[in-house]
């Protein structure tokens, strides 16, 4: 009989090792850029899935090209209303590398983040205009229709910016309403959305 070792000790009579599974994605929508002054997922409109089907949604971003020069990417959610203006707190850290390898670090934003605020937040940073300076990354959003708990969020974002930097960008926070999450939308911080796509996935 073989013995097979795991962390230094022998592991003797194994037939098998079970299997870990993980949820799957599946896809629900894509919108497009092209000079839009937004990106919007509303629950109900053009096959858009934002409810309690799924209790997990994420949200790619491929490709995001500012129309204005030094634009941040941003995001606000909607509670039952008609503006995406749903209470959020929220913390930002950011790392970031030059292209010349002269100037690096990584910090904490104080102001960049929300603290029981109603305003859209910034999930990049100084996005270049330049034909190959964009964005990509991704966004979680947790339990959305819950009339019971604050809804959960994180995103981070790659930025190519216009100043030849690579910054990763991260936020994590929460919609601070027991109301349910129903639409969320994407804009940039001046100026259109130039090109990009931002799909929109459920998590079984």
């Amino acid at each position: 009989m073989s013995i097979v070792t795991l962390n230094d000790r022998a592991v003797r009579s194994v037939s098998t090792f079970g299997s870990v599974s993980a949820g799957s994605m599946v896809f629900i929508k894509k919108l497009t850029a092209s000079s839009s002054s937004d990106l919007s997922f509303v629950n109900g409109s053009s096959d858009v899935v934002l409810d309690s089907t799924y209790k997990e949604y994420v949200f790619t971003f491929k490709n995001i090209h500012a129309g204005t020069d030094g634009a941040e990417l941003t995001v606000g959610f909607r509670d039952g209303s008609t503006d995406y203006d749903a209470t959020k707190t929220t913390t930002v850290f950011e790392a970031y590398h030059n292209e010349a390898g002269n100037d690096s670090g990584l910090a904490y934003q104080t102001a960049e983040d929300i603290a029981q605020g109603t305003g859209f937040q910034n999930i990049s940073k100084n996005l270049g205009t330049d034909n190959d300076q964009n964005a990509g990354g991704y966004l979680h959003l947790f339990n959305p229709s819950s009339t019971t708990f604050v809804k959960h969020f994180i995103s981070r974002l790659n930025n190519y910016q216009h100043n030849e930097y690579s910054l990763d960008y991260y936020v994590a926070g929460y919609c601070n309403v027991t109301t349910a999450i129903d639409a969320v939308q994407f804009k940039m911080s001046s100026g259109n959305i130039d090109s990009g796509d931002i799909c929109l996935y459920g998590i079984l």
